[in-house]
């Protein structure tokens, strides 16, 4: 499949397709929050952002600012080639169990020393939030990515991108 056009960035707007490959890791100042209703599961200001071609950041957060406490280990795990291996969480807020909505790399690969025992949320059951701004999860189920106002795509996730 070829490579799609890519949407023109605005004023103050990201293009994805800017992003490199492989994936540059970059401290985010921004206030980064995931919720589960009125619920504030982790919150910072020295979160780390993945940054990928044709992807959103990915966002992580240190485990001082994480509720590890709401956090249950899931058997799922994941490889990706430039991060290593992945360990998932389920989020556990009586009544709610969210299967595998949390993962990290405890020993990730040497050129991602930086999200050791960070936490990465994926948004939808949760709500990520950048600055206030509640993210859309990036489409397609399997990336991690959280899309905000100051991207611009396409996104890789939704259908027929899977060779971009």
């Amino acid at each position: 499949m070829s490579r799609p056009t890519p949407e023109p960035a605005g004023p103050g707007q990201e293009s994805v397709w800017d992003y490199p490959r492989p994936p540059r890791i970059e401290r985010c100042p921004k206030l980064l929050e995931v919720r589960l209703g009125q619920r504030v599961i982790a919150s910072t200001t020295a979160g780390w952002r993945v940054l990928e071609t044709s992807h959103p950041p990915v966002y992580y957060f240190p485990p001082a600012d994480v509720r590890t406490e709401l956090l249950r280990p899931s058997a799922q795990q994941s490889f990706c080639e430039w991060k290593g291996r992945a360990r998932y969480f389920d989020v556990v807020i009586d009544p709610h169990v969210l299967p595998g909505v949390v993962f990290q790399y405890p020993e990730p690969s040497p050129g991602a020393a930086e999200l050791a025992g960070c936490y990465s949320f994926y948004a939808g059951e949760l709500t990520g939030v950048v600055d206030g701004e509640w993210v859309t999860p990036q489409p397609g189920g399997f990336y991690s990515g959280w899309i905000t106002h100051d991207l611009a795509g396409p996104f890789k996730g939704g259908p027929g991108s899977h060779g971009w």
